[in-house]
């Protein structure tokens, strides 16, 4: 059994693309930050993992998640060896995502983003509860319907 599940931030936006072809599926690709649990003198607070979502999933990732948000994950962890511009072979595993959600609420994060003085535009609207209002007609788009 391979699963991966974990909560983290992405360290920067996505970085979005499109596989050539007719029907061209969307692929986004991002790192996220895991802050581990016992941290030790001298040691990183955190560990970083490469993520790649695919289709649906990947537009919903370009739209709605950025650099900070706090996420949980759950995929697959996959080698993705390649040739380098050197042509030496790179060694990377990376985690296929199958599923993605928010882990803070619209408030916490915008909390943290006036903490960080952080310019990154609007964040989504939320309702009382503090969750993000996802408009009519929308279904066909998110990636969990």
């Amino acid at each position: 059994m391979n699963l991966v599940v974990m909560m983290g931030r992405p360290v920067n936006d996505p970085e979005v693309r499109y596989s050539a072809g007719a029907k061209g599926t969307t692929i986004a690709k991002y790192r996220i930050a895991v802050d581990r649990r016992f941290k030790r003198e001298g040691q990183p607070d955190a560990d970083f993992f490469y993520c790649v979502s695919f289709g649906k999933q990947a537009e919903f990732v370009e739209k709605y998640i950025h650099k900070g948000t706090k996420i949980l994950i759950t995929g697959e962890l996959q080698n993705n060896n390649f040739k380098g511009s050197d042509g030496n072979m790179v060694y990377r595993d990376q985690i296929v995502v199958s599923s993605i959600e928010f882990a803070e609420s619209k408030s916490s994060a915008d909390q943290r983003a006036a903490n960080a003085g952080s310019g990154n535009g609007p964040l989504p609207e939320t309702d009382a509860n503090g969750f993000m209002n996802i408009p009519d007609g929308i279904d066909e788009e998110l990636p969990f319907t």
